[in-house]
């Protein structure tokens, strides 16, 4: 049975190739002309497309020559940003137009286009590509290529070039340029923190003048001239004791003199006596102001007085005491003494005045602290501030002396740009067999779908299937001579729709590859 099943198979394979060759014939038109169609147009375009060129130029990025441990960069951005800082810069309409108008691009675009389409149309034409070697996960950038795509190689070459030498220079400038403002900037900043700085040493000066002694360094100095000055006040009423002691003694001795030379009344002399003795004693504890001194010196003068004017004693005898040697003495030691008790008087008070001016030296001090350290925090904030920043400076200098010297990062074209006798697109061989591809695809495509709309008879294959009736006999076409004719006419009539079309398809395809650059990259990638 499987015998006859294979014999069968084997029988309809001949039958099979025999329908689709039928069903090539029958549908001949759906096929062929789109086969024809999208071939023409492939060719055509394939032969319209201008010869595109492509040139490229190598740029190393050379590294700082000078170590980063001996000078460092004031250029700080990333190599990758700064590439598109450059890349802005040439390819700046300014830049561009020079070069269009140096090397004469893009002639069949002038008086069609405004100038800005011209520029868009070079910046799409020019590529840059970071090239880098890997290091684990990361990629280090050391090189890049400068490409330029045109219709003319030598022009092509020589643009490139151009472009290349063009971030040759405008990355020394670039790289000049920052470090020179940078170093500007430092030196204003260093310029206005001086001026800074002097005002604020000016205040302190101002601040340390005027509160001279309240200082709170001085105050430890303070503290020990106020115990110095307390002792001494302590030395000078121990003094002003053993003195009026003294003075109280001579006044005794003294009166005992004058009782004796004089012969006077015993009572005066002895009241004087004892007034001058309680005169002493209440100097040794109150000073001259106190009630009861000022009351003894009162007395103590109108008995002096009446002495004086001789109410009680003779003249005589007054001019014989005075003459007394031991009362001369006495009176020259109560001299020196009522001289040495103001002297130490005098002492007090200024020790006394100087004890209260360093206490309040020492009562202010707290406060002049707390002013002090508000001027000296501002001012050692900016004297650091000032050192730091003449460290920056300096090495902003030195970068900028490196940058002008070209020591830093350089570009150094390894590669120039040559012109190219090879286009590098369109690609024709591909764009031929891929047309060629699309237009089979498209061809069957059609023939597909006809077969498998139409529900029409062609074959006795479809006689019997849809009548499930074997066939007796076919009956060939007959074709008259005015049907045959009509068909002649027709296929001419058909011929020269189809010779129009292919007309129309090589047209378009000129109008649509002539000059255009664009989609001759476009169909190449």
């Amino acid at each position: 049975m499987s015998t006859i099943r294979s014999i069968l198979d084997d029988d309809d394979a001949p039958k099979r190739s025999l329908h689709l060759w039928e069903v090539l014939r029958r549908r001949r038109g759906w096929w062929a002309l789109p086969l024809l169609g999208c071939s023409t147009a492939t060719v055509a375009v394939s032969a319209f497309l201008p010869n595109v060129y492509r040139s490229s130029a190598i740029i190393l990025i050379e590294r700082q020559q000078i170590p980063d441990e001996l000078v460092r960069s004031t250029v700080t951005s990333g190599l990758d940003v700064r590439l598109q800082m450059l890349s802005q810069e040439i390819l700046g309409r300014s830049r561009l137009e020079g070069l269009v108008a140096q090397f004469g691009l893009y002639p069949e675009l002038r008086g069609r286009i405004p100038t800005e389409g011209i520029v868009e149309r070079m910046r799409t034409d020019i590529q840059v590509e970071m090239r880098g070697e890997q290091k684990r996960s990361d990629r280090t950038t050391v090189a890049f290529s400068v490409s330029y795509r045109g219709a003319e190689p030598a022009k092509v070459a020589a643009v490139a070039n151009a472009i290349a030498s063009f971030y040759i220079e405008e990355n020394l400038k670039a790289r000049e340029r920052q470090a020179t403002g940078t170093a500007e900037f430092l030196r204003n900043q260093l310029e206005q923190l001086k001026t800074r700085l002097a005002k604020q040493e000016a205040q302190v000066s101002a601040f340390k003048e005027k509160n001279l002694g309240e200082l709170p360094q001085q105050l430890d100095a303070n503290l020990k001239t106020l115990e110095q000055l307390n002792a001494q006040l302590r030395l000078n009423s121990d003094n002003q004791a053993q003195v009026l002691a003294r003075r109280a003694t001579l006044e005794t001795q003294l009166g005992e003199a004058l009782g004796q030379a004089e012969s006077g009344p015993d009572a005066v002399a002895a009241r004087l006596s004892e007034l001058r003795r309680q005169l002493a004693t209440l100097r040794t504890q109150y000073t001259d102001q106190y009630p009861d001194v000022v009351r003894v010196k009162t007395e103590i003068e109108k008995l002096e007085a009446l002495v004086a004017t001789g109410g009680i004693e003779s003249s005589s005898a007054r001019r014989a005491a005075a003459l007394n040697p031991q009362v001369l003495q006495l009176r020259r030691s109560l001299g020196e003494n009522e001289l040495e008790q103001g002297r130490l008087r005098s002492e007090a008070e200024r020790v006394r005045g100087m004890i209260a001016l360093y206490q309040k030296r020492v009562e202010a001090a707290p406060r002049r602290e707390q002013e002090f350290q508000v001027l000296s925090r501002e001012y050692q904030s900016t004297q650091e501030q000032y050192r730091s920043l003449v460290q920056r400076q300096s090495e902003a200098e030195l970068a900028e002396s490196m940058e002008q010297r070209q020591k830093g990062e350089l570009f150094r074209v390894i590669e120039p740009a040559v012109a190219n006798e090879q286009p590098a697109a369109p690609k024709r061989g591909r764009l031929l067999v891929l047309g060629f591809l699309l237009s089979l695809a498209i061809s069957a495509a059609l023939v597909f779908a006809c077969e498998a709309f139409d529900t029409s008879i062609h074959t006795r294959a479809d006689v019997e299937m849809q009548a499930a009736l074997p066939v007796l006999a076919s009956i060939p076409l007959l074709t008259s001579t005015s049907e045959l004719w009509r068909k002649r006419l027709r296929f001419a009539f058909h011929s020269v729709v189809v010779l129009v079309a292919l007309c129309l398809i090589v047209g378009s395809s000129y109008a649509l590859a002539r000059g255009n650059n664009e989609f001759a990259v476009w169909v190449s990638r």
